[in-house]
Formats: structure tokens, C-alpha cells, sequence
């Protein structure tokens, strides 16, 4: 087990504005009246718990794929992969409000594309909102020339994408590239003869689940 380098606070920088109007909001209400304050202070609780970012644990082996998110697996299938224009294993995993909703690198490699793609908010436990929904997808080409895709996708809530990644920058896995605020789910496509380590209904945690093996060269 190793602990890739995680720079960033024990609370998302995304968090901190949101995190500071629920706090005041809770105190200034308190001034007045504590019964009432009660709501406001479950707000800034919940406003906390949404943006806690911690520092994971990843497993050994050099053909892993990490997972780049927490949440529970709903897709894990062979589908065409529109964005590096190839066959893959899609594998997908939904967060739900109370995941942890930083976005990490599932392998380490050289980010060769990144689209943004406007589109509806369905509910991103479903099949159609990996192609219909608003997503931005970051195509990576590992050091030995392996294809992954990872693809960020809103959903009912979810109204904002954040990507970090550009074109040319070098991740490591479990390395922090986006953040999607309220909801949603990211969608890792893999080369055939990838083998999955999980199946629908499993629960995963970013960087510390492994959700396959690339295939041996």
C-alpha cells in the first residue's frame, strides 16, 4: 500500500466559500435565537461533511487502474469509447450527495485530450447520462501507451464540473484533478482485455479502490 502526495487541505478549496456564509449564517441566527439556529447549523454540518477532501491510502501494482471517485459502481460494460474513438470497458461509478465528490487520476499518465460537453441533468445513476448529460471527459495515455479515459458527469443536482487538467499535464494516480459539486458520477473507460475488479452495486473509494487491471503487455 503507498500514500500518493496530496497536497490540498483535509477540506476542499471549493468548499470554503459555502462553507464560510453557513457558518456565519448559523452564528448570526444564534445571536437571536438558538432554537432556530438549529437548521441553519445542520446546513453548515452537512456543507462540511460535502466537502471533506482526505488523503487516501492507494494499493500496490503497476497495471491498477484506481478508482477516481467514491461512490457505487452501476455500469461496468463493453461500449464504444467516443471520445479516444475506440472499443473500451466502461466502468462507472455514482456519487451520491454524501460522497466525497474530489475527482482523481486512475493512472498515471500524460493527459492527452480534455472536452467539455454541455448537455441535460438527469439523474447520473442512469445508463443515458454518460452521453447526454453535461460532462467533461480528460483522455490519459499511460507511460507504457495505454488509452483511459475518465469522463466527469453532472447530474439531477450537480451543476458544476470542475477540471484542474490540461492537455500535456502529467498525472500520477490518485493525484487531485476536479471537483463536481452536489451529486453525480464518473465514467473510466479502459482498453479491451482489461480486467474489472468490481461489479454493479459495489461500493468504492477514490484512489483506495482498485477498479481493474490493465492488460498485460
Amino acid at each position: 500500500m503507498n500514500k500518493p502526495h496530496y497536497p490540498h487541505p483535509i477540506i476542499a478549496k471549493e468548499g470554503w466559500p459555502f462553507l464560510a456564509i453557513s457558518i456565519v449564517a448559523a452564528l448570526i441566527v444564534s445571536l437571536w435565537s438558538f432554537a432556530v439556529s438549529i437548521p441553519f447549523w445542520i446546513i453548515a454540518l452537512f456543507v462540511l461533511q460535502f466537502f471533506r477532501d482526505p488523503q487516501r491510502v492507494a494499493p500496490d501494482g503497476d497495471n491498477l487502474v484506481l478508482s477516481p471517485a467514491d461512490g457505487r459502481i452501476v455500469a461496468v460494460e463493453e461500449v464504444y469509447d467516443i471520445y479516444a474513438q475506440r472499443d473500451a470497458i466502461k466502468i462507472s461509478v455514482f456519487m451520491n450527495v454524501f460522497n466525497v465528490h474530489s475527482n482523481r487520476s486512475p493512472v498515471d499518465g500524460t493527459v492527452k485530450k480534455v472536452q467539455y460537453f454541455s448537455g441535460k441533468f438527469f439523474n447520473a445513476a442512469l445508463d443515458k447520462a454518460s452521453l447526454e448529460n453535461e460532462r467533461n471527459a480528460m483522455v490519459l495515455e499511460t507511460p507504457d501507451g495505454r488509452t483511459v479515459t475518465a469522463v466527469q458527469v453532472a447530474g439531477l443536482v450537480a451543476k458544476r464540473i470542475l477540471c484542474y487538467a490540461k492537455q500535456g499535464d502529467e498525472l500520477k494516480r490518485g493525484q487531485r484533478y476536479g471537483f463536481i459539486r452536489f451529486g453525480s458520477r464518473v465514467d473510466v473507460y479502459l482498453p479491451l482485455g482489461s480486467r474489472p475488479r468490481v461489479v454493479i452495486g459495489d461500493k468504492v473509494s477514490a484512489t483506495s479502490t482498485a477498479l481493474a487491471d490493465l492488460p498485460a503487455e
